[in-house]
């Protein structure tokens, strides 16, 4: 699937587009930067993240999400009223329990740990290697 493109209308007759990546198994970190910069430009990211009783700016928001999203994923969670409650239900669904969370941390750790610099690899590689790993770090908590 291609990346969904989010246009907004700027006051003086502008426009701006944000590309959002369908969620996959493997860029759920990525994809939550993304489509809480989505949701927060189109401000209804206090909604989701304080479940705001608003029922326009919560059809926005879920509709928001709901883009960004694979087809299987939202039959599983079509049925949730509140952007909060389907984006719960995707952050429980990507992080896991805290079981599964902490293994997570600890493979990262471990990965930090057997992390070493090769002959052939730069000062930007080992950089880009730790910045991954804090930034999968942060994301799990």
């Amino acid at each position: 699937m291609g990346d969904i493109v989010v246009s907004k209308t700027k006051e003086g007759g502008g426009s701006s587009k944000i590309s959002c990546p369908v969620l996959t198994e493997t860029n759920y970190a990525v994809w939550t930067i993304r489509i809480r910069l989505v949701l927060k430009i189109n401000k209804v990211w206090d909604l989701v993240e304080n479940e705001i009783d608003d029922s326009e700016e919560n059809d926005l928001s879920t509709a928001l999400i709901f883009q960004a999203l694979p087809e299987m994923l939202l039959f599983q969670l079509g049925n949730l009223k509140t952007a909060k409650k389907v984006w719960d239900a995707i952050k429980e669904r990507y992080l896991g329990a805290d079981l599964v969370r902490e293994a997570r941390l600890q493979t990262l750790a471990s990965d930090l740990e057997r992390l070493k610099m090769k002959d052939k690899d730069t000062i930007d590689d080992i950089a880009r290697k730790l910045t991954e790993l804090s930034s999968k770090a942060t994301t799990l908590g």
